[in-house]
């Protein structure tokens, strides 16, 4: 486990994440909605949930290592 942080940090942060991903989730529906959507934004989001993603999956593999036997 990453020693600078603890595992109480790593749940912390982790749901800030989940939260920005679920924001950003919302932003892209919204602008998607509208009559003229902004392509060029929605890619950008969609670049930044992607990336959230990544780091979501890396910190929870962080928290529940898998142990093989």
């Amino acid at each position: 486990m990453n020693d600078d942080l603890s595992e109480a940090a790593l749940h912390a942060h982790l749901s800030m994440l989940r939260q920005d991903h679920a924001d950003l989730d919302a932003a892209v529906q919204a602008i998607a909605l509208s009559p003229l959507p902004d392509m060029l934004l929605i890619a950008r989001l969609k670049r930044k949930k992607l990336a959230l993603k990544d780091e979501i999956a890396r910190i929870e593999d962080q928290l529940n290592p898998d142990i093989i036997a």
